[in-house]
Protein backbone atom coordinates (compact mmCIF):
# COMPACT_ATOMS: atom_id res chain seq x y z
CA UNK A 1 0.00 0.00 0.00
CA UNK A 2 2.55 2.39 1.34
CA UNK A 3 4.76 1.63 -1.77
CA UNK A 4 2.12 1.88 -4.34
CA UNK A 5 1.19 5.47 -2.96
CA UNK A 6 5.07 6.11 -2.88
CA UNK A 7 5.14 4.91 -6.49
CA UNK A 8 2.30 7.56 -7.35
CA UNK A 9 4.10 10.70 -5.33
CA UNK A 10 6.91 10.17 -7.28
CA UNK A 11 4.97 9.75 -10.62
CA UNK A 12 2.64 12.97 -9.42
CA UNK A 13 5.91 14.82 -8.56
CA UNK A 14 7.76 14.15 -12.01
CA UNK A 15 4.85 15.49 -14.11
CA UNK A 16 4.28 18.35 -12.48
CA UNK A 17 8.35 19.04 -12.40
CA UNK A 18 8.07 18.30 -16.33
CA UNK A 19 4.98 20.91 -17.08
CA UNK A 20 6.52 23.68 -15.08
CA UNK A 21 10.12 23.22 -17.06
CA UNK A 22 8.31 22.72 -20.41
CA UNK A 23 6.46 26.27 -19.47
CA UNK A 24 9.50 27.93 -18.68
CA UNK A 25 11.63 26.95 -21.73
CA UNK A 26 15.39 24.86 -21.37
CA UNK A 27 16.17 26.68 -24.23
CA UNK A 28 17.75 30.17 -24.98
CA UNK A 29 17.75 31.51 -28.58
CA UNK A 30 19.18 34.88 -29.98
CA UNK A 31 18.17 36.03 -33.23
CA UNK A 32 20.58 38.73 -35.69
CA UNK A 33 18.25 41.53 -34.90
CA UNK A 34 19.59 41.50 -30.67
CA UNK A 35 15.88 39.92 -29.35
CA UNK A 36 16.37 37.09 -27.49
CA UNK A 37 13.46 33.93 -26.43
CA UNK A 38 13.43 31.17 -23.94
CA UNK A 39 11.60 28.55 -25.35
CA UNK A 40 12.08 24.78 -26.21
CA UNK A 41 13.30 23.73 -29.44
CA UNK A 42 10.89 21.32 -31.07
CA UNK A 43 13.43 20.32 -34.53
CA UNK A 44 16.48 21.89 -36.07
CA UNK A 45 16.32 20.19 -39.49
CA UNK A 46 16.65 21.30 -43.10
CA UNK A 47 17.81 24.73 -42.42
CA UNK A 48 14.91 25.85 -39.72
CA UNK A 49 14.95 25.84 -36.00
CA UNK A 50 11.09 25.26 -34.53
CA UNK A 51 10.26 25.96 -31.25
CA UNK A 52 7.45 26.48 -28.88
CA UNK A 53 6.00 29.71 -28.92
CA UNK A 54 5.14 30.29 -25.34
CA UNK A 55 3.03 33.40 -25.93
CA UNK A 56 0.45 32.25 -27.91
CA UNK A 57 -0.90 29.10 -26.63
CA UNK A 58 2.94 26.97 -27.25
CA UNK A 59 1.84 27.31 -30.64
CA UNK A 60 4.85 25.93 -33.27
CA UNK A 61 6.85 28.49 -34.87
CA UNK A 62 9.58 27.98 -37.71
CA UNK A 63 12.59 30.17 -38.12
CA UNK A 64 15.06 30.33 -40.64
CA UNK A 65 18.91 29.60 -39.39
CA UNK A 66 19.50 32.50 -41.22
CA UNK A 67 17.77 35.05 -38.77
CA UNK A 68 19.26 33.42 -35.81
CA UNK A 69 23.24 33.82 -33.96
CA UNK A 70 23.03 31.46 -31.36
CA UNK A 71 21.31 28.69 -29.18
CA UNK A 72 21.81 28.42 -25.76
CA UNK A 73 20.81 25.51 -23.23
CA UNK A 74 22.49 23.30 -20.78
CA UNK A 75 25.39 21.75 -22.82
CA UNK A 76 26.51 25.40 -23.61
CA UNK A 77 25.94 27.77 -26.63
CA UNK A 78 26.13 26.43 -29.92
CA UNK A 79 26.45 29.09 -32.76
CA UNK A 80 24.08 28.99 -35.81
CA UNK A 81 25.35 32.21 -37.33
CA UNK A 82 28.01 31.39 -40.25
CA UNK A 83 30.45 33.87 -41.25
CA UNK A 84 30.12 33.64 -45.03
CA UNK A 85 30.55 36.90 -47.73
CA UNK A 86 28.81 34.70 -50.51
CA UNK A 87 25.59 34.58 -48.62
CA UNK A 88 26.02 38.01 -47.61
CA UNK A 89 27.42 37.43 -43.89
CA UNK A 90 29.98 39.56 -43.93
CA UNK A 91 30.55 40.10 -40.00
CA UNK A 92 32.69 37.27 -38.34
CA UNK A 93 31.28 35.18 -35.67
CA UNK A 94 33.04 37.91 -32.80
CA UNK A 95 31.70 40.61 -34.84
CA UNK A 96 28.13 39.84 -34.92
CA UNK A 97 28.72 38.94 -31.71
CA UNK A 98 29.53 42.80 -30.96
CA UNK A 99 26.76 43.85 -33.27
CA UNK A 100 24.50 42.29 -31.30
CA UNK A 101 25.22 44.02 -28.34
CA UNK A 102 25.15 47.28 -30.00
CA UNK A 103 21.54 46.68 -30.78
CA UNK A 104 20.47 45.11 -27.68
CA UNK A 105 21.86 48.34 -25.38
CA UNK A 106 20.46 51.08 -28.53
CA UNK A 107 17.31 49.44 -27.59
CA UNK A 108 16.90 49.63 -24.25
CA UNK A 109 18.49 53.26 -24.20
CA UNK A 110 16.77 55.01 -27.46
CA UNK A 111 12.59 55.58 -26.75
CA UNK A 112 12.14 57.79 -30.00
CA UNK A 113 9.61 60.53 -28.28
CA UNK A 114 11.02 63.36 -30.06
CA UNK A 115 10.48 61.64 -33.12
CA UNK A 116 6.89 60.39 -32.39
CA UNK A 117 5.73 64.20 -31.15
CA UNK A 118 7.38 65.86 -34.36
CA UNK A 119 5.87 63.98 -36.55
CA UNK A 120 2.58 63.37 -34.95
CA UNK A 121 2.27 67.54 -34.80
CA UNK A 122 4.05 67.63 -38.68
CA UNK A 123 1.53 64.98 -39.89
CA UNK A 124 -1.51 66.47 -38.21
CA UNK A 125 -1.15 70.24 -39.66
CA UNK A 126 -0.34 68.22 -42.89
CA UNK A 127 -3.69 66.30 -42.64
CA UNK A 128 -5.68 69.69 -42.13
CA UNK A 129 -4.97 71.05 -45.04
CA UNK A 130 -6.98 68.07 -47.38
CA UNK A 131 -4.30 68.18 -50.24
CA UNK A 132 -3.86 65.24 -51.63
CA UNK A 133 0.11 64.85 -50.83
CA UNK A 134 -1.36 64.57 -46.73
CA UNK A 135 -0.68 60.57 -46.87
CA UNK A 136 3.24 61.10 -47.63
CA UNK A 137 3.94 63.30 -44.71
CA UNK A 138 4.04 60.66 -42.18
CA UNK A 139 6.87 58.47 -43.79
CA UNK A 140 8.54 61.19 -45.59
CA UNK A 141 9.26 62.88 -42.17
CA UNK A 142 10.01 59.67 -40.65
CA UNK A 143 12.46 59.54 -43.49
CA UNK A 144 14.13 62.15 -42.62
CA UNK A 145 14.32 62.02 -38.74
CA UNK A 146 16.25 58.81 -39.43
CA UNK A 147 18.99 60.53 -41.07
CA UNK A 148 20.95 62.27 -38.48
CA UNK A 149 23.51 59.94 -37.03
CA UNK A 150 22.87 58.40 -33.49
CA UNK A 151 25.33 59.63 -30.86
CA UNK A 152 26.55 56.73 -28.57
CA UNK A 153 26.67 57.77 -24.86
CA UNK A 154 28.75 56.13 -23.05
CA UNK A 155 26.81 55.40 -19.95
CA UNK A 156 24.14 53.86 -22.35
CA UNK A 157 26.84 50.97 -23.10
CA UNK A 158 27.06 48.25 -20.57
CA UNK A 159 30.52 47.79 -21.06
CA UNK A 160 32.80 50.55 -21.91
CA UNK A 161 34.97 47.72 -23.77
CA UNK A 162 32.30 47.33 -26.23
CA UNK A 163 33.20 50.83 -27.74
CA UNK A 164 36.96 49.73 -28.62
CA UNK A 165 34.90 47.59 -31.87
CA UNK A 166 33.36 49.24 -35.03
CA UNK A 167 30.91 46.61 -35.28
CA UNK A 168 29.09 47.56 -32.22
CA UNK A 169 28.75 51.02 -33.26
CA UNK A 170 27.18 49.90 -35.86
CA UNK A 171 24.65 47.85 -34.17
CA UNK A 172 24.00 50.83 -31.94
CA UNK A 173 23.51 52.88 -34.44
CA UNK A 174 21.50 50.91 -36.79
CA UNK A 175 19.06 49.54 -33.99
CA UNK A 176 19.06 53.54 -32.67
CA UNK A 177 17.70 54.81 -36.58
CA UNK A 178 15.32 51.84 -36.77
CA UNK A 179 13.26 52.65 -33.47
CA UNK A 180 13.35 56.54 -34.28
CA UNK A 181 11.91 55.70 -37.86
CA UNK A 182 8.99 53.29 -36.14
CA UNK A 183 8.57 55.67 -33.12
CA UNK A 184 8.11 58.69 -35.67
CA UNK A 185 6.16 56.90 -38.37
CA UNK A 186 4.21 55.89 -35.27
CA UNK A 187 3.14 59.25 -34.20
CA UNK A 188 2.82 60.32 -37.97
CA UNK A 189 0.09 57.82 -38.75
CA UNK A 190 -1.50 59.64 -35.48
CA UNK A 191 -0.89 62.80 -36.27
CA UNK A 192 -2.32 61.98 -40.03
CA UNK A 193 -5.53 60.60 -38.67
CA UNK A 194 -6.11 63.38 -36.35
CA UNK A 195 -5.50 66.19 -38.72
CA UNK A 196 -7.74 64.47 -41.34
CA UNK A 197 -10.76 64.43 -38.89
CA UNK A 198 -9.94 67.59 -38.48
CA UNK A 199 -10.32 68.62 -41.90
CA UNK A 200 -13.16 66.35 -42.31
CA UNK A 201 -15.22 68.63 -39.22
CA UNK A 202 -14.00 71.72 -40.96
CA UNK A 203 -15.02 71.06 -44.15
CA UNK A 204 -18.49 69.78 -42.63
CA UNK A 205 -19.01 72.86 -41.44
CA UNK A 206 -17.84 74.80 -44.05
CA UNK A 207 -14.33 75.78 -43.64
CA UNK A 208 -10.80 74.62 -45.57
CA UNK A 209 -7.28 75.33 -44.10
CA UNK A 210 -6.27 75.41 -47.74
CA UNK A 211 -8.86 78.47 -48.65
CA UNK A 212 -7.61 80.61 -45.26
CA UNK A 213 -3.74 79.97 -46.78
CA UNK A 214 -4.33 80.80 -50.03
CA UNK A 215 -6.28 84.22 -48.74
Amino acid sequence: MHSKLSTNLIVFFGLVTNMIFSQKGNDTILFINGNSVITTITDTTNGLISFINLKKSKKIKTVDNDRIFSITNSKGEEIVYVYDTLIGNELTVDEMRYYIRGEQDARKVIKGRGGFWTNLLLSAGAGTTGSFLTPIAPFAVAGLLGLPKVKIEEETVSNPEYLNHDTYKMGYEHEGRRKRKIKALFGGCIGLTVGLGTFAILKANGYRILNYLGN
